[in-house]
């Protein structure tokens, strides 16, 4: 392909492969220009001989990495949520033509892209990461001790600390119960408990002390129950929030907003809708809940009066979501405007 097909070219749409990438282009005039595949170590080479368009990619893991780099060329990048591209997919499915509806999706003006993300939001992002796969790992573990435990005829009640109180006294009182090898296969499950507890803590520690040196989290965590996970996942995933608008579309992104069926002028609304981010959503459930549980505390917040009647005429959970939707709302607006919650300061302790 002769170099001079390239004038006028308008989008580049990327399907990011592990080892490949594969390109299509579209001139202004809508014609198919470019069409290639190559290595992931030829991208910035391939790009260096392109005139400067807007590059268009699906949000995955290398994306952000991808996108710092073209912008560094001079090129437009980005980063589209894959559940935006699917519309434009024709034919069946294969690289080239994932490419095909990325270069279309990029030039919808109306489309909400992804931010993208610096190097230390993708850090702080990956210790959120390693310390959720800890704690479900974590729990599948006590959940099997519990269980070859019951193999055994031995109940102990619910909690993680009656379990780690009572586990040394177990394997000693009923010793004539247990044969050997589960004993020896229970003390090793233990050992996994105890190493996961400890890199919980660690990894969990250095989150803290992210949270105290960087300035947005600072911000956040004047929001009552929002502490130092919150403020850091929240920092990690959306940066300042200028991808959002306003506070209600951060909240829809969450996925703590209604999901909505309406037709003919008539508004259905569900339960919520559970999209984007399902760790911001849990953690904001949890420190609603965190809220709930010390209703004394109410009337010293800006919106005390609202949670109180709101939890006078909602199920508990309904008004736990409601008021996380909330918190929501107002973190994103403490993180664009760079501003600080009304709330006491001592507040802060309580929070997740």
């Amino acid at each position: 392909m002769a170099k001079t097909e390239f004038d006028g070219l308008m989008s580049i749409g990327i399907d990011i492969g592990k080892d490949t990438f594969h390109l299509v282009g579209f001139n202004q005039d809508g014609q198919r220009v470019l069409r290639k595949q190559i290595k992931r170590l030829a991208l910035t080479t391939t790009f260096e001989k392109l005139p400067r368009c807007v590059v268009g990619m699906e949000a995955c893991l290398s994306a952000h990495f991808v996108s710092r780099t073209l912008r560094k060329l001079g090129f437009e990048p980005r980063i589209i949520p894959a559940i935006y591209v699917k519309p434009f997919n024709k034919g069946q499915k294969n690289d080239y033509n994932d490419a095909e509806a990325i270069a279309e999706a990029a030039l919808r003006p109306n489309l909400t892209a992804v931010s993208e993300k610096s190097q230390d939001q993708l850090d702080l992002q990956a210790l959120h990461r390693v310390r959720s796969r800890l704690v479900s790992r974590r729990t599948a573990t006590i959940n099997q001790i519990r269980a070859f435990l019951i193999e055994q005829g031995i109940t102990v009640r619910k909690g993680l600390r009656a379990l780690k109180n009572s586990f040394k006294t177990i394997l000693e009182e009923r010793k004539d119960e247990i044969s050997p090898r589960m004993r020896s296969i229970l003390i090793g499950l233990y050992g996994d408990w105890m190493w996961m507890d400890d890199r919980i803590d660690k990894v969990s520690k250095e989150i803290e002390g992210i949270s105290r040196t960087e300035e947005n989290c600072v911000n956040v965590m004047t929001v009552p129950g929002i502490g130092p996970m919150i403020s850091t996942a929240m920092v990690a995933a959306i940066g300042e929030g200028e991808a959002f608008d306003r506070g209600r579309d951060f909240a829809a992104w969450v996925g703590l907003v209604p999901r909505q069926y309406s037709t003919g002028g008539r508004t259905i609304l569900g339960r919520i809708s559970k999209r984007g981010s399902r760790y911001l959503r849990m953690l904001f459930v949890q420190a609603a809940k965190v809220i709930m549980m010390r209703p004394h505390r109410w009337p010293d917040f800006s919106f005390g009066e609202w949670l109180t009647c709101a939890s006078e005429r909602m199920h508990r959970n309904k008004a736990a979501v409601a008021l996380a939707n909330k918190l929501a709302r107002m973190a994103w607006s403490i993180l664009r405007h760079k501003t600080a919650f009304d709330a006491p300061r001592d507040e802060v302790a309580v929070g997740i």
